[in-house]
């Protein structure tokens, strides 16, 4: 698959903004890391944080169609736009790049709003968006440090701060988002 790191490297050049492009090499990045730390496959964790966002700055339209080539998207997702990209992505690796890796599809499916049951994979690229070089939101060190002392703790901190970010706007929050929250609150003894 890093055979193919130049062609989608032109791919994201194509379809991103600069700042975004900057980013998804970034979350590729800091998701090498984190897969080293983890002993996770570097190279899928590679390629799922460089084409995380493949979606992120197209059209809505095209967002929408791609996102529902799944038939599982929750209603929450669906009347939400700002997540559409995830799921959206997912399926454009899949059906454009012929990135059929059913770990590699879900981990850019539900990088941005989580779910319960996540492999180490999935894991790795939730909190790899949370970490990248350019993140500068407030409490980002803190889960930087929890990302590379224990992956459940980083990921029981980010779904925290979507979970009070979310209820702070009074938006509507994703079930796979509190479900997720749940699960890892139970390694805790929460």
């Amino acid at each position: 698959m890093m055979e193919r790191k130049d062609e989608f490297v032109e791919v994201l050049k194509a379809k991103l903004q600069e700042k975004r492009f900057k980013h998804s090499l970034n979350v590729a990045d800091a998701a090498l890391e984190l897969a080293k730390r983890y002993g996770e496959d570097e190279e899928r964790a590679y390629i799922c944080g460089l084409l995380h966002d493949v979606e992120k700055n197209s059209p809505e339209e095209e967002q929408k169609g791609y996102m529902l080539r799944f038939d599982d998207i929750p209603e929450v997702v669906v009347a939400t736009p700002k997540l559409w990209h995830a799921p959206a992505g997912a399926a454009f690796v899949r059906d454009e790049l012929g990135i059929t890796d059913p770990e590699m599809v879900s981990a850019i499916k539900y990088h941005t709003t989580a779910k319960a049951n996540m492999t180490m994979l999935e894991k790795i690229i939730y909190i790899a968006d949370f970490i990248s070089d350019e993140r500068d939101y407030p409490g980002v060190d803190e889960v930087r440090e929890a990302a590379f002392r224990d992956i459940n703790e980083a990921v029981l901190i980010g779904t925290r701060f979507t979970l009070e970010d979310l209820l702070r706007q009074g938006r509507v929050i994703n079930q796979d988002t509190i479900d997720a929250y749940n699960e890892v609150c139970k390694y805790f003894n929460y």
